[in-house]
């Protein structure tokens, strides 16, 4: 009890000194780091796609899908752009809170897109092997092979496993951080509301 009380006396001796800063104050600060977490993300989105077209230089896939694909990352980063200038615009509490909202959920479906677009790749990538490789499956006499089945459906299921994984904490660690600071200007906007 000694400690706390010394504290209190210390706190109380330092009161004058602290700088309150008002309300208005607060807003701009809340609005100026939500601004710039949203440019975050969307220099993050336009880096990601970059990087995705470089390694799709490398990988032979179908043109149609990695159209399909850049088509929609494209959309996504547009996205971005518009949530970028809508809450460096945005003069309005509620309508900050209401943008901020709006932008976690467009990252959080970007993701899952994403995480989406690898699993079926994946699949389309072990059914190709498959179909292209029918000696994994059956024996030298035309028939099944259920041991190899089994053995190859677990390998599949481990390796998307892993490569999902991988992909969600990369996803979780990039966006995560920067939407949970986007979530505290919510929290603390919201705060300022009531």
């Amino acid at each position: 009890m000694k400690e706390f009380d010394l504290l209190k006396k210390d706190w109380q001796k330092n009161e004058g000194s602290f700088n309150l800063i008002s309300e208005a104050e607060l807003y701009k600060m809340l609005h100026k780091k939500s601004s710039s977490i949203v440019k975050r993300i969307f220099i993050i989105g336009v880096l990601e796609i970059l990087l995705w077209t470089i390694v799709s230089v490398f990988l032979n896939s179908d043109d149609y899908f990695k159209n399909l694909n850049y088509l929609i990352t494209l959309l996504f980063i547009c996205f971005f752009y518009r949530n970028y200038i809508a809450i460096s615009t945005t003069v309005a509490t509620k309508k900050l809170m209401e943008t901020i909202l709006k932008t976690r959920k467009t990252v959080q479906f970007y993701v899952w897109y994403n995480l989406s677009v690898i699993l079926i790749s994946i699949l389309i990538g072990f059914y190709m092997g498959i179909v292209t490789n029918k000696t994994l499956v059956l024996d030298n006499d035309l028939t099944v092979n259920h041991a190899n089945i089994f053995v190859l459906i677990a390998v599949i299921v481990i390796t998307m496993g892993l490569i999902l994984g991988f992909f969600w904490l990369f996803y979780r660690l990039l966006y995560g951080i920067l939407l949970r600071k986007l979530h505290a200007n919510y929290k603390e906007l919201k705060k300022m509301e009531e």
